[in-house]
């Protein structure tokens, strides 16, 4: 829920948004779409909390990193091959928010949640593509019965109840930035029995956040 200010603050980013766009093209040539999308940056902008996959902190603490223990929960989620994380991020990205905003059986909107997990495995070389799986968690309202997905590629699945190990960091994640947190917590789980073939990165801000941003990496325990 909303507060009068989060409301006010939410709904002059949506307005400002609007007219980015309209001062660039005609009001009756921006889409449905591109309106949702433009009401769901405001939220990222404004603040307001998305519903997030419930977890509990192990109660051992660890130096540079979390222990969490994830509850089993339905996301929906879409393949993509890539060279790059950003590509395939922004590929998969694409899909799912057609999905939240109504490609769905009945036609609803589901609301954003954050964060946007994408689990990588990586390709054999340097120069073979990787397999990114994007995803985003299905709200507790809909958990019991998602709205069936009708978008190519879009499917619902489950990740079990897990373990994982959690690195956190701020700012705007480049390629590169991904890639040595991820060696870094590794390293930091090199007595750990984790799963070593693939990992998660998840972005929990929209584009448009400049401050605060958070940013992490998962690996996830055997």
């Amino acid at each position: 829920m909303m507060s009068d200010f989060d409301n006010c603050k939410y709904k002059q980013i949506v307005f400002l948004c609007q007219k980015l766009i309209i001062s660039s093209e005609k009001y009756s040539q921006v889409s449905y779409t591109q309106m949702n999308f433009l009401k769901t940056i405001g939220q990222g902008i404004a603040g307001v909390m998305l519903e997030k996959p419930k977890y509990k902190l192990a109660e051992e603490k660890a130096e540079g990193y979390e222990e969490r223990h994830y509850e089993a929960a339905r996301w929906v989620s879409t393949n993509v091959q890539s060279m790059s994380r950003e590509s395939a991020g922004s590929t998969g990205f694409r899909r799912l928010f057609k999905y939240i905003t109504g490609e769905n059986k009945p036609g609803i909107k589901v609301d954003m949640t954050a964060p946007v997990a994408t689990r990588i495995v990586p390709g054999a070389g340097p120069n073979c593509e990787s397999s990114f799986t994007v995803s985003f968690y299905i709200p507790p309202k809909h958990q019991d019965s998602p709205p069936e997905p009708t978008g190519e590629g879009v499917f619902i699945e489950e990740f079990s109840e897990m373990t994982v190990y959690v690195s956190s960091f701020g700012g705007f994640a480049s390629e590169e930035q991904w890639i040595d947190e991820a060696r870094i917590l590794s390293e930091k789980l090199k007595d750990k029995s984790i799963h070593q073939e693939f990992y998660f990165t998840a972005g929990y801000d929209s584009p448009f956040k400049l401050f605060n941003r958070c940013n992490e990496v998962w690996f996830v325990k055997k």
